[in-house]
């Protein structure tokens, strides 16, 4: 650490401090409010792959780093169990994976919009029938969005969902592999904009509160 100090201290020293806040962009509420965004894009692969993607521009998440619902979310589509979305695709036949969610950082979230995306990669005979496999992804959000915080024996459903993935991310902090010293640096270095100083180390991975509402 007193070589790294040693190190910073010598080759960033001498960069000037503006004193200027971090810009921010949120008064460009509606980044996507064009004709074009509404649309279905078809794009010819290179290798032979059927692939879905459905993308929606949110309005700007980072600010809720420690709610994390875009997380939440996303661990909701991606389930593969029973009454799951590729549950479902899979007994039709038409899907073989389905993923879905926000990087939390660069172009996917900033202070200007929140990119979510929903990617289903799908058989041939999946191809055939991309409508349906979009219908039933936005039947499956709709659903989510109806059914709201169900209360089953005093006790949230989607808290006690929310509450299995904050374990599951925190036993994954906490036993995570030794990462490279110079890639552990860069993503400090990136937590250092995004999350308040008692977040740095933690901000990207753990789960903090629960708010239904967000």
């Amino acid at each position: 650490l007193d070589t790294l100090e040693k190190w910073v201290t010598e080759i960033f020293s001498e960069i000037p401090n503006n004193g200027l806040p971090k810009p921010s962009f949120d008064h460009l509420t509606q980044p996507f409010d064009t004709p074009e965004f509404h649309k279905l894009y078809r794009v010819v692969p290179i290798r032979k792959v059927h692939s879905l993607t459905i993308t929606w521009a949110l309005p700007p998440q980072e600010q809720y780093y420690r709610v994390k619902p875009l997380h939440y979310i996303s661990w909701l589509v991606g389930h593969e169990g029973k009454g799951s979305v590729l549950s479902f695709l899979r007994k039709k036949f038409w899907a073989l994976a389905l993923y879905g969610g926000n990087g939390e950082t660069g172009f996917e979230q900033n202070s200007t919009y929140s990119i979510f995306s929903i990617s289903v990669t799908l058989t041939d005979e999946g191809y055939k029938h991309f409508y349906e496999v979009a219908h039933v992804v936005f039947q499956y959000v709709k659903m989510l969005q109806k059914r709201g915080p169900d209360q089953r024996q005093g006790y949230s459903i989607r808290y006690l969902i929310w509450e299995e993935i904050q374990k599951i991310e925190a036993n994954e902090f906490h036993y995570q592999e030794q990462t490279d010293p110079v890639d552990y640096v860069e993503n400090l270095c990136e937590n250092m904009q995004l999350f308040q100083k008692e977040d740095f180390l933690t901000g990207d991975q753990l789960l903090f509160e629960y708010k239904p509402e967000v």
